[in-house]
């Protein structure tokens, strides 16, 4: 990478490059399968399903940002939507694959950075992010709002799951500025109903709420720790 900043994309590598390798570490992460990870599980989001018998969701085209082993990518397959999956770890994507594979499910996985991600405008009726968004550095938040802005169809649906803060799963509490002292997301920036409101004020918020705990014997996951939230793209 070269070292003179000349323009916003070279000041955004090199805060990139302040801050933990993601590519490595997430590849590293998603090594083991074995793992005792309860989100390794195939099993979809309780909210995710939930929006379903509500009635918001139906069928079309779905983005899932950081979508890891497939899970949620698998059940809006199966569920009548075209996917497409990003995720920066190729190990993920891997296991992804090999997933919908053994349920004869056609999902374009890719395996890249969200942020290089080359979006057509207005393609998709709904936008997921289960877990990526609180791993986004605060440099890079407004790269992320514009993808789902620009993607996301008009009435479209966006919605994500992203630590508490100081939840029981982590949800660090520190400012934005102090990530940058500290050189650290400190594993997952955590939020609240206000922030997220303020952070996605150019949609209407349909719903907030802490994720549903769910029993294991239930087909869906659901742990404490998270906010799940739902928009919708005005227009």
């Amino acid at each position: 990478m070269k070292k003179d900043i000349t323009n916003d994309e070279d000041l955004k590598k090199m805060l990139d490059c302040s801050l933990r390798d993601s590519e490595t570490f997430w590849n590293e992460f998603y090594s083991n399968r074995e793992r005792n990870i309860p989100f390794f599980e195939n099993k979809p989001d309780e909210n995710l399903v939930s929006y379903f018998k509500l009635g918001y969701l139906n069928a079309g085209k779905a983005l899932d940002l950081g979508c890891g082993p497939g899970r949620n990518a698998i059940f809006l397959a199966e569920n009548g939507y075209k996917v497409d999956a990003v995720d920066l770890s190729e190990q993920s994507i891997k296991w992804a694959t090999e997933r919908a594979m053994e349920r004869n499910l056609e999902i374009n996985f890719i395996n890249q950075n969200i942020f290089e991600l080359n979006a057509e405008e207005s393609k998709y009726e709904l936008i997921y992010d289960s877990g990526c968004f609180h791993h986004i550095a605060p440099h890079r938040r407004m790269d992320y709002i514009h993808l789902i802005k620009k993607s996301l169809k008009q009435g479209g649906y966006f919605a994500l799951n992203c630590f508490i803060e100081n939840g029981p799963l982590g949800g660090s509490d520190i400012s934005d500025w102090e990530v940058y002292r500290v050189k650290s997301l400190q594993g997952g920036l955590g939020f609240t109903e206000d922030k997220l409101k303020g952070i996605f004020h150019d949609f209407d918020c349909i719903e907030i709420r802490k994720m549903r705990k769910v029993n294991e014997d239930e087909p869906v996951f659901g742990v404490e720790g998270l906010l799940t939230a739902i928009f919708q793209k005005r227009g």
